[in-house]
């Protein structure tokens, strides 16, 4: 058992878990745009459990990644190397996650911009089926996992500060998760924007599994500006609508 008491009697800690908590957040971000876009795609009676089976799997994955924490640190030790570049087996993970990401983003794109595709390397149903949103939400899931392990490993030795982390920003995600996925649906704007969104961190991704240190304050900055451009827009056309109702109400 933990020694709470003890470890919380330290500032540093106290510090440490803020900061953790706030930083799993922001990373968090990432995974519950993708469940959100994922599972407005189903039923609309399958949603809200969808996104709660897939928020829970991410917790289970973390504690489980926690548990196994020294095996994690590992992960980013180089396995082989191309051209003298060293490859671990966190960089082929977020390679291969970016890759998916890149590959869902521009399928997803490219039936919101043609909603009748002709037959082409994106056909397919636009629909998804309820037991493959939960195996895309899952290998999703295991890439942010995983990096959100090694992000936290790398700010503090201490396990219950990692898994205190953890359990908030889940359960901030839980709350989070249905409000976020109604705005998304209810302002196609706001979709395409996400999808934006989503190709920008695989290729983020990526280029960190290449090696690349690209810092993340950059890509969250340009998120929350696109964000705050976007919420100006649906505040402009919510007031156009009001203005034309109004002066529709005074010809009548």
């Amino acid at each position: 058992m933990f020694d709470l008491v003890t470890i919380f009697s330290d500032p540093a800690n106290i510090a440490a878990l803020a900061t953790l908590i706030a930083m799993e957040i922001v990373l968090g971000i990432d995974n519950l745009i993708f469940i959100s876009i994922l599972t407005n795609k189903l039923p609309v009676a399958e949603r809200a459990r969808a996104r709660t089976i897939g928020i829970s799997a991410a917790l289970i994955l973390r504690l489980a990644l926690l548990s196994t924490v020294f095996i994690i640190v590992q992960l980013t030790a180089p396995v082989f190397s191309v051209f003298g570049q060293g490859f671990s087996w966190r960089d082929m993970i977020l390679i291969a996650g970016g890759l998916f990401l890149v590959w869902k983003a521009t399928k997803e794109i490219h039936h919101n911009v043609d909603p009748d595709p002709a037959e082409d390397v994106f056909s397919g149903k636009a629909t998804m089926t309820y037991a493959a949103t939960i195996v895309q939400i899952l290998i999703l899931d295991l890439v942010f996992s995983v990096d959100s392990i090694i992000t936290a490993v790398g700010m503090t030795d201490q396990i219950a500060i990692m898994v205190i982390a953890v359990v908030v920003t889940v359960a901030v995600m839980l709350v989070a998760a249905t409000p976020l996925a109604n705005f998304i649906n209810n302002n196609p704007s706001v979709v395409m924007l996400a999808l934006g969104f989503l190709l920008m961190i695989g290729m983020l991704l990526i280029a960190e599994g290449f090696g690349a240190k690209v810092p993340k304050g950059y890509v969250y900055a340009a998120m929350l500006f696109s964000g705050f451009i976007e919420g100006l827009n649906i505040f402009s056309r919510r007031a156009k609508k009001k203005k034309q109702a109004a002066r529709m109400k005074l010809e009548r």
